[in-house]
């Protein structure tokens, strides 16, 4: 099998692991049945495709065989993130689609145990007939009988409706919201673009937090001071004190 190396992993903070902790164990207790995730957006630039690649390494340490599907035809940011063994033209989702190469040809083992990688190979301008194709359902179909969890990647769905072609083929479908950056009514009607598929939307992740952006809002600076400040100081990698954080609070 063709090998694949991730360039960078993220580096998270104590906080940043546990929520990553959280969001795999959630997936992990949907139900036996479904193991095919779509994650999606309301715009781009909003953490997705970081999310993703962060889920398949955190899965796969956990012993589970992980496949991170990459169905952003128009725009990959996946494809920045990874070094292929392999010099020249890379085959991906788009050429298997396109009937260039075999399934086989377009699973890349990464250098974490576990893990894989189905790349989009090259971007496409009009991407809705290779998605839209019985090809691509079988692929999925297939994919979720030989791995334990497949994770695709979807482009940004308030942006263009290549998600909601990818949902249909799908268990369910996990939103990635940047903090304090979208409406509500941008959220309810990507939400509502999403069921229209028939694809169940399971869970939305608030990416891009901070303690400090939780704290300045009513409810949690009540408790900021004392219950919050001590968790991440005793559990954390904090370096400041108590008194150096109401310090720099200060206006």
């Amino acid at each position: 099998m063709k090998q694949v190396l991730i360039r960078q992993k993220d580096a998270l903070d104590y906080s940043g692991k546990e929520a990553l902790n959280s969001i795999a164990t959630n997936l992990t207790f949907v139900g036996r049945h479904m193991n095919k995730f779509l994650l999606t957006s309301c715009a781009a630039s909003e953490g997705k495709s970081s999310l993703t690649m962060e889920l398949m390494l955190n899965l796969a340490q956990r012993g589970n065989s992980v496949v991170l599907v990459d169905a952003d035809l128009r725009a990959s940011f996946t494809m920045s993130r990874v070094k292929f063994d392999t010099e020249g033209a890379v085959n991906g989702l788009v050429h298997y689609l396109a009937g260039y190469c075999e399934m086989e040809d377009i699973i890349y083992q990464t250098d974490v145990e576990g893990a894989y990688l189905i790349p989009i190979g090259d971007t496409v301008a009009n991407p809705l007939p290779l998605l839209d194709s019985q090809d691509f359902t079988d692929l999925l179909a297939t994919l979720g009988k030989k791995f334990d969890y497949v994770l695709v990647d979807a482009p940004p769905i308030g942006v263009v409706i290549d998600a909601a072609v990818v949902a249909k083929n799908c268990d369910g479908a996990v939103f990635v919201i940047e903090y304090g950056k979208r409406s509500r009514r941008d959220v309810a009607e990507a939400v509502s673009q999403l069921e229209q598929s028939g694809c169940p939307v399971i869970g939305c992740v608030i990416n891009m937090v901070t303690v400090k952006s939780l704290a300045e809002k009513s409810y949690y600076k009540k408790y900021y001071g004392n219950h919050y400040e001590k968790y991440y100081r005793g559990y954390g990698e904090a370096k400041e004190s108590s008194d150096d954080i109401k310090k720099r609070r200060r206006p």
